[in-house]
């Protein structure tokens, strides 16, 4: 009895935020351990349900990058990163696009519908939904070439919004296209930022493998704003893969999303405490309306 008990005082901790969020966006950018380890795709899977079931809207949008790596190594082709991009040559973004829409992005739609879910998979080229042009990045003050990797310019929220309106989840890989047809690989977490602002979501959360943003210290901070973000970019305290993530961020704050939280993919059932309980987990990257 102690037991049912203390599991009802987790419902009626979790009602006001189930009253709060009712109805809202939320863009969960999948990725990291929490896409390997099965135990957690499990865990993460069941939350997104959860999510749909008691009002919210999830989209997701997932990453893929181990899955790319092997792929490449199974085809002797060397993996590349700068800052925190993956290098995509022609054969690297042949192999990136299958692997993301046709692998991943249909293993996740899979696993969403065999527990319960209705979710429906798709990418950036599919009704031009995600257009983009070619980024580069700047190496020692140079501006590099990194290949057919691609800057959002547009996003068509009213694919997304129509298959939400339903009982549907997207599930979106994050693959573009340009004027021209030409596909371009691009980071998922920048996808996520670019979606959670055309739909005006009400949070955008990123799974990582990593408690949250750190300072200097290495200790979490677990509110915090665009300035000090800005600051800690410019200072080193943020580096690698990081940068582009918490640029989306802000990118998604600039454009309205009330908040962006980073969180720690690796922790089981991390949506559910981050959205519905008091102290959430990981670091909450607050907009002026939040």
């Amino acid at each position: 009895m102690e037991e049912l008990i203390k599991k009802a005082g987790v419902l009626i901790e979790a009602l006001p935020y189930i009253q709060k969020f009712a109805g809202s966006t939320v863009v969960v950018k999948y990725g990291g351990n929490a896409m390997i380890n099965d135990e957690l795709k499990n865990s993460v899977i069941e939350d997104i349900i959860l999510l749909k079931y008691i009002g919210l809207n999830p989209i997701v949008v997932h990453g893929g990058g181990p899955d790319i790596s092997k792929a490449l190594h199974e085809n002797n082709i060397k993996s590349e990163f700068i800052n925190g991009l993956r290098v995509t040559d022609a054969d690297t973004m042949r192999i990136a696009q299958m692997v993301l829409v046709g692998k991943t992005n249909k293993e996740i739609v899979s696993l969403l519908n065999l527990k319960g879910g209705k979710a429906v998979g798709f990418c950036g080229i599919d009704g031009s939904f995600i257009k983009c042009e070619k980024q580069t990045t700047m190496v020692d003050g140079v501006e590099t070439d990194i290949g057919y990797v691609g800057h959002i310019i547009d996003v068509d929220k009213h694919i997304v919004e129509y298959i939400c309106k339903d009982a549907y989840i997207p599930v979106i890989a994050p693959i573009g296209v340009d004027d021209e047809g030409q596909s371009y690989n691009i980071n998922a977490d920048s996808v996520a930022a670019a979606v959670a602002a055309a739909v005006e979501a009400e949070k955008l959360i990123l799974l990582t493998d990593v408690e949250g943003v750190c300072d200097a210290d290495g200790n979490i901070i677990y509110e915090t704003e665009k300035k000090e973000i800005n600051d800690m970019i410019e200072s080193g305290v943020i580096s690698g893969g990081m940068i582009p993530k918490v640029l989306g961020c802000i990118d998604a704050i600039d454009s309205g999303v009330k908040g962006v939280h980073i969180i720690d993919g690796r922790v089981p059932h991390c949506l559910l405490l981050e959205i519905f309980t008091k102290s959430g987990i990981g670091t909450l990257i607050k907009g002026s309306n939040y």
